[in-house]
């Protein structure tokens, strides 16, 4: 069955084709600075154990002109893989916020799509786009079926003093205000791929997702207890245009005595803050840039990352009572060999040790940069949203 999965952040798109249950990929790609200067698509054909790379920069404004420019590729008669886009069975999405509606993965109807932007409000960078694709994947494969499949699902497992907040009761009950924890199958991929290579009886480990959008998960014995993100995708992490934590008075002292409108305010906690909002640049790759020439706001920018997420890790540590492992994933966590080293360096408390040669290595395999008996494993996993989503999309409609 082909399943194609697609995968909308908030400045890129990524996604898989695959022939399940096989689960290697037919294809995959990624529609990366969507809305920046010097978009560029890459498009990956795998065939009898070969991978043929077609490259491109295009002028992509937004994700709809990114999904049209893939599925053109599916079917192009030299790069495509398809000879029909009625060869697609079922089309698996990332959908960031499912609120309480929504624990499990789901077929997509009219009313979970009103659902889904009910939620634009708690997650203002993702899940408009996420509607966004379904509706042109809607058009673009009127046969397939559509579904979707939720970060915010896996963290169902924390504790209500993980994600309730000490705010009156009935905020909870009557309005729905807590955390739901994000980036859920990313977490839920590589912790089950760090368990499975620390082999120990119940594991506790930190999983470490570093990309435009960031977040950290507490979790043990394979459960989030605990998370860096809360009601929307806004908080913990400092992110390539999200603030991060932020004292709230900001929030009214910004409306009440220097005459912002709150959704001015809310503009620039999602869209203007974070790295962008430090130095410029929201982008880390031009972030390290801009420090190699000299620029100070990036230099600063770049320790305030790292610092954020040192503190959570003493956060976690200390909610799972221990620490086995940390895991760096995602594309600034696997890549940027700099940015591990930062994080790492100061915490020989907690047990971290970075070997700076093995930190140096790089892989598409998982790896552990440690040094050997260092008492917590530093581990470098590649996640794979698109194949849990596809996992999760293949055993929902194989009837």
């Amino acid at each position: 069955m082909k399943i194609l999965v697609l995968n909308s952040g908030s400045s890129s798109l990524k996604y898989q084709l695959f022939d399940m249950p096989n689960e290697s990929p037919v294809c995959s790609g990624l529609v990366d600075r969507i809305g920046l200067e010097n978009a560029t698509l890459t498009h990956k054909v795998f065939i009898h154990g070969s991978e043929e790379v077609f490259k491109f920069q295009k002028d992509i404004k937004d994700h709809e002109a990114g999904l049209l420019a893939v599925t053109a590729l599916l079917i192009d008669p030299e790069k495509g893989v398809l000879s029909d886009m009625s060869e697609v069975k079922a089309i698996g999405h990332r959908v960031v916020h499912g609120g309480e509606q929504f624990a499990s993965t789901t077929l997509i109807t009219d009313e979970v799509k009103k659902i889904i932007k009910e939620l634009f409000a708690l997650a203002p960078l993702h899940n408009p786009p996420n509607l966004l694709g379904i509706t042109v994947a809607e058009r673009v494969f009127p046969i397939a079926k559509q579904v979707a499949v939720f970060d915010t699902a896996f963290h169902q497992s924390m504790p209500p003093r993980a994600y309730r907040s000490a705010i009156p009761k009935e905020m909870y009950t009557q309005l729905g205000i807590r955390s739901y924890g994000f980036h859920g199958s990313s977490h839920q991929y590589v912790s089950r791929k760090a368990n499975e290579y620390l082999n120990i009886p119940e594991p506790k480990i930190i999983t470490i997702h570093l990309g435009n959008g960031s977040s950290m998960t507490a979790i043990k014995n394979g459960k989030s207890i605990d998370h860096s993100m809360g009601l929307g995708p806004l908080g913990g992490l400092v992110m390539g245009t999200r603030c991060g934590d932020i004292d709230p008075s900001i929030i009214f002292h910004l409306i009440h005595e220097r005459g912002y409108t709150s959704k001015e305010v809310n503009d620039i906690l999602n869209k203007k803050s974070g790295l962008l909002g430090l130095c410029g640049y929201s982008d880390m790759r031009d972030v390290k840039q801009a420090i190699l020439d000299g620029n100070e706001d990036a230099k600063l920018a770049y320790e305030l990352y790292a610092y954020r997420i040192q503190k959570y890790i003493g956060t976690f540590s200390a909610a799972l009572n221990g620490l086995d492992a940390i895991v760096f994933t995602a594309g600034i966590g696997e890549n940027d060999t700099e940015m591990r080293a930062a994080v790492c360096q100061d915490m020989e408390f907690f047990g971290v040790h970075l070997d700076q040669e093995k930190n140096s290595t790089r892989s598409a395999e998982i790896r552990e940069i440690n040094i050997p008996g260092s008492k917590v494993k530093i581990l470098v996993v590649p996640t794979n949203e698109e194949l849990e989503i596809g996992k999760q999309t293949f055993e929902l409609v194989k009837g």
